[in-house]
């Protein structure tokens, strides 16, 4: 069984490392390019993980790490291989074709806008309830300096919305949080995903 791979650059990856555990699941933290695929032959590449989360943290960091590191081309590649990804917050970021306040490089696998800490600073961070209809009701959120959607394509669906606002999205294999369901126990989010690296690892 391959395990999920957590991004562990900059940012709460142990928070989610801990989560998917406890959803019973095995992981491994990324640091270098060759803990991304099985073999180095680029004709027949399998990944060496059954999915990945982008975890939150400051993006900016993270796309300077990503250089230094270089993983910024192969994980680049990694994430448009179909691959399951959970991205949050700075995750999000790092996959939206634009981001403004300021600009920086992205991804741009997620045809959206985003605001970089579009809902405030840490004083207005806080726990907030969050809508939709694969949600349990009483579904809440954690947002910490998070990022606001502005916009999204339509090849980007919705599934959350806070007071009528985006702030968890779909998009192929790929799910993006503004909000940090890893630090909740047993949350949805991340039950949900847990199921997608299980059903990826069986297939």
């Amino acid at each position: 069984m391959r395990p999920v791979g957590v991004l562990a650059l900059q940012g709460d990856y142990a928070e989610h490392e801990a989560a998917l555990q406890r959803a019973g699941l095995t992981t491994i933290q990324i640091r270098k390019p060759d803990q991304l695929w099985l073999s180095a032959d680029s004709g027949c590449r399998d990944p060496a993980i059954s999915a990945l989360v982008l975890p939150g943290g400051e993006s900016t960091t993270m796309l300077r790490l990503l250089q230094l590191e270089g993983l910024w081309g192969p994980l680049g590649e990694l994430l448009a291989s179909g691959l399951p990804v959970l991205a949050t917050c700075a995750g999000l970021i790092l996959l939206a074709s634009e981001v403004t306040q300021p600009e920086q490089e992205s991804y741009g696998l997620l045809d959206m806008t985003v605001q970089r800490n579009g809902y405030g600073r840490q004083a207005h961070s806080g726990t907030f309830s969050i809508e939709g209809s694969e949600l349990p009701a009483g579904t809440t959120g954690v947002f910490i300096r998070a990022p606001r959607i502005l916009r999204t394509g339509p090849a980007v669906e919705v599934m959350a919305r806070r007071e009528g606002e985006p702030v968890l999205v779909r998009s192929g294999p790929i799910l993006a949080a503004c909000f940090h369901p890893e630090l909740q126990p047993s949350h949805w989010l991340t039950a949900r995903f847990a199921q997608l690296a299980t059903e990826t690892n069986l297939s």
